[in-house]
């Protein structure tokens, strides 16, 4: 009984920014085919930044059990990644799993591309021609690997955005990340499936804000600490790590996340922080409402 009160209880709570962002769906555009489940391991290649990072990719691959690969760098932009000129570059790849994209695209390995675009995403989509460079890379890795999955994974911004964070994840999703970037995009290289992050990263923080999530009370247990003890108000920790390891997986298998293990290591296999059990069972069941909200996901198990 509990438990189905506390269900029913998340669902109010996140229906807020779920509701609204119904309402924005855009005009007809050419519909996005369904994928089909994966009948196996999708080996992975991550393209994007620190909102990405080493950690997130690393628990994906241990709730797979696939292959992974990255290029990540500092606030970069996938048009930086195009032309070779990634801010923090040789910092960030200094690891077992970087692989240069190129090379990585060109090889035909790869089962799965994810990339995200730089934030703030309005100066990606105005300086860094963000469509012309996502759809770059999708048809970069289809002509590798013509069989290829590619996915936009949708991000957020800073906690303290003058309009507000959960404003700016209810607002952008559809204006810019589906509408300036993941359409046009598709519309041009072939389908991009969208991997709502930023969605399920605003669905937590208000399930945890309501009361929902034992142990768990406020979005900032999702972000990092800065080396000088201050909030860092976009970076998430070990738990948002986790979090979007669970989103990835849910859209890129077409499986609930529910059961998976919620102790895992980071990517130098150190012990990271685990969310507190009874909470992590109602997160599961948080990314499996918010990823089959969205048909751009391709998911079979999505609702129009």
């Amino acid at each position: 009984m509990r438990r189905r009160q506390v269900l029913a209880g998340m669902g109010v709570a996140v229906a807020g920014g779920l509701t609204g962002m119904a309402a924005l769906r855009p005009a007809p555009v050419p519909a996005l085919p369904r994928l089909p489940p994966p009948r196996g391991t999708l080996a992975t290649y991550h393209l994007g930044h620190s909102l990405v990072g080493r950690d997130m990719p690393a628990m994906l691959a241990q709730l797979a059990g696939h292959d992974h690969a990255s290029q990540l760098g500092w606030g970069a932009s996938l048009a930086q990644h195009r032309t070779g000129d990634v801010p923090g570059f040789a910092a960030e790849n200094t690891h077992p799993a970087h692989r240069p994209v190129a090379e990585a695209m060109a090889s035909g390995r790869y089962d799965a591309l994810v990339v995200t675009e730089m934030v703030e995403l309005r100066d990606a989509l105005r300086w860094h021609d963000s469509a012309v460079h996502l759809a770059h890379w999708a048809a970069r890795a289809r002509a590798g690997n013509p069989s290829i999955r590619v996915f936009l994974y949708e991000t957020w911004h800073r906690l303290d955005d003058p309009v507000g964070w959960l404003n700016r994840i209810d607002g952008d999703m559809q204006t810019l990340w589906l509408d300036r970037l993941l359409y046009p995009a598709s519309q041009e290289a072939g389908p991009i499936y969208l991997i709502p992050g930023g969605q399920v990263m605003a669905a937590a923080a208000r399930a945890a804000e309501a009361g929902l999530l034992p142990g768990l009370t406020d979005r900032r247990q999702f972000f990092a600490t800065g080396p000088d003890g201050r909030p860092d108000t976009i970076h998430f920790n070990d738990l948002g790590a986790w979090l979007m390891a669970l989103t990835h997986y849910a859209v890129m298998y077409q499986r609930p996340p529910v059961g998976l293990p919620h102790r895992l290591a980071r990517a130098d296999d150190s012990p990271a922080h685990s969310v507190p059990e009874a909470a992590a069972k109602v997160l599961q069941q948080v990314v499996w409402q918010v990823v089959t909200r969205y048909p751009a996901t391709g998911m079979v198990a999505a609702v129009g």
